[in-house]
């Protein structure tokens, strides 16, 4: 259905540059019925769509859940949002455990800052071992960090990221690491 609009789109700038061209009003008209069909398109595709998800929203609630919820409910009131239960997702790879046991790793928002030894930041700071940042966050990780996933990173030495301001992450502890690595070698 996008492809249709898309093309509907393109052909009302044609026929607008035609009309300009020509100085013809009657390209001009055309142009405006092809982008209110392509709006329609649009809105009918919303509209099928919104369709399309209620049913499978209402055959995933429990009837039994629902016999207990209207008796918790009063008469006429409507359950809020919030109140759903919501899925909680499992992790995709790792090990299982209990969900309470297990650090699940920060996949929005910024991650927490390593509290670094002063040892370790000494030895860090001294050397050009590259780390990587993500543009708009304020940390650097190692390279295998779990919470850049797909996210564009920056190389950076590690003592240039000290400097322009970026802090260590708190799930890859790269602070900790390259200074391991540091002394392992030394």
């Amino acid at each position: 259905m996008l492809y249709i609009v898309l093309v509907l789109v393109l052909a009302a700038l044609g026929l607008l540059v035609a009309a300009l061209i020509t100085a013809n009003s009657l390209w001009a008209w055309i142009s405006i019925g092809v982008s209110v069909v392509a709006g329609l398109l649009l809105l009918f595709d919303l509209l099928r769509r919104r369709k399309k998800r209620a049913p499978v929203e209402e055959e995933a609630e429990d009837p039994a859940e629902d016999a207990s919820d209207d008796a918790e409910t009063a008469e006429g009131e409507e359950k809020k949002p919030e109140d759903v239960e919501q899925t909680v997702l499992m992790p995709a790879a790792g090990e299982l455990g209990d969900a309470e046991e297990a650090s699940e790793p920060q996949r929005t928002g910024d991650p927490g800052e390593e509290e670094s030894a002063p040892e370790d930041v000494a030895v860090v700071s001294e050397l050009d071992t590259e780390v990587v940042v993500v543009d708009e966050y304020p940390r650097y990780h190692v390279t295998k960090c779990t919470w850049l996933e797909t996210r564009d990173t920056i190389p950076l030495g590690i003592g240039e990221a000290r400097q322009l301001g970026f802090t260590p992450c708190a799930l890859c502890t790269p602070d900790a690491e390259i200074a391991g690595q540091h002394r392992e070698k030394a």
